[in-house]
């Protein structure tokens, strides 16, 4: 099996040293900067089909999404769920007017969201009715039945829990969708991962 980092390759690595331990290949390709955006996953795509053809890794991965690299693991997922064996998704970006966009209770990213919203050929005001957010698409993913694990800091103020992984949590389980979530009490937006993978 192998593990496919979609952004911040080797940082808060626990996770996937254990697995690597275990025998699995980590994958990554540089598609930083991007957000998930549709041209993004594409790219991904092209990704995994020089890994399949090259390296014989042709089966289902699990997709680490760390932070942003959320938005880009659940698109993949999205548009390519015979792809995708499980999530997991820690301190993950599921609304781009959270972070970076900053429209709610977390601090935000200028530079970021104008970037961000160039990838996705948005304004300022076109991206209040945004609606291709992974939160917005959960019943879809559902749909897919990649099961989710999701870990995340309850004080992070840079990706607010309560804006993302909280409210991805709640409409997966009214969706009878398979997720777990592991939540460290007063814990920030880093450090990821966890102590004892």
């Amino acid at each position: 099996g192998w593990v496919w980092r979609a952004e911040f390759f080797d940082a808060f690595a626990q996770v996937d040293e254990a697995m690597a331990k275990d025998g699995y290949a980590i994958a990554y390709v540089g598609l930083s900067d991007r957000y998930g955006c549709p041209s993004a996953v594409e790219d991904m795509e092209s990704f995994r089909k020089m890994l399949c053809e090259k390296y014989d890794l042709c089966d289902k991965p699990f997709i680490f999404g760390f932070s942003r690299g959320a938005l880009y693991a659940v698109n993949y997922a999205l548009t390519y769920p015979e792809h995708v064996g499980k999530l997991y998704l820690d301190a993950p970006v599921m609304d781009i007017r959270s972070w970076p966009g900053g429209k709610g209770a977390g601090i935000g990213d200028p530079a970021c969201w104008e970037e961000c919203k160039r990838w996705y050929c948005l304004d300022e005001h076109s991206a209040w009715f945004f609606r291709d957010n992974p939160l917005d698409r959960i019943d879809e993913l559902v749909r897919t039945g990649i099961p989710v694990l999701l870990v995340a800091g309850e004080a992070d103020d840079v990706v607010p829990y309560a804006e993302n992984g909280a409210v991805m949590a709640a409409k997966m389980a009214a969706a009878g969708g398979r997720i777990h979530v592991i939540l460290k009490p007063g814990v920030g937006h880093h450090p990821h991962s966890l102590e004892d993978p």
